[in-house]
């Protein structure tokens, strides 16, 4: 069986590479105040022990699954022939309303709306992809189907 490959931007293998790096820096202080809070003593009722172990190996889980999101990580480069995919930027008009909205495709890890940065897994981004400017597509998503005209693709 072929593994699957997280596919992402460049931008979204590098916050996740920072992020790793952050964490690595924490490790060794986190370490340290589960020394120091199994040195009061009585583990069975040391709540500073049970807070510091618990934080080590939330720290140690992210860390996994950052690692692992990297280890499967396929960097996509935008295309430049016009067709959508991730990494593009496409500014649409919903043709409903006529309200002008412009979102990036990325990888699953690297969705954040509120940034304009919407997923290839959502309706409207399986949508997208391999579409060009100009089109006008149907957008299925579990609430409600809608079109949309593809304004520009960057």
């Amino acid at each position: 069986m072929e593994p699957y490959f997280n596919k992402m931007t460049q931008n979204g293998y590098d916050q996740i590479a920072a992020e790793i790096a952050q964490l690595q820096q924490e490790k060794p202080q986190r370490i340290k105040v589960l020394q120091a809070a199994r040195a009061l003593g009585d583990l069975s009722e040391n709540a500073e022990y049970s807070s510091a172990k618990r934080d080590l190996r939330h720290l140690e889980s992210r860390l996994r699954y950052l690692n692992k999101q990297l280890q499967y990580a396929q960097i996509i480069a935008p295309k430049t022939d016009g067709t959508i995919d991730i990494g593009n930027t496409v500014t649409l008009e919903f043709l409903d309303d006529h309200d002008q909205v412009t979102y990036q495709l990325v990888g699953k890890e690297e969705v954040d709306v509120t940034a304009g940065k919407i997923s290839t897994a959502s309706p409207l981004g399986q949508a997208l992809r391999g579409q060009k400017a100009a089109a006008v597509i149907t957008v299925t998503a579990p609430e409600a189907t809608y079109q949309v005209k593809i304004l520009t693709v960057a």
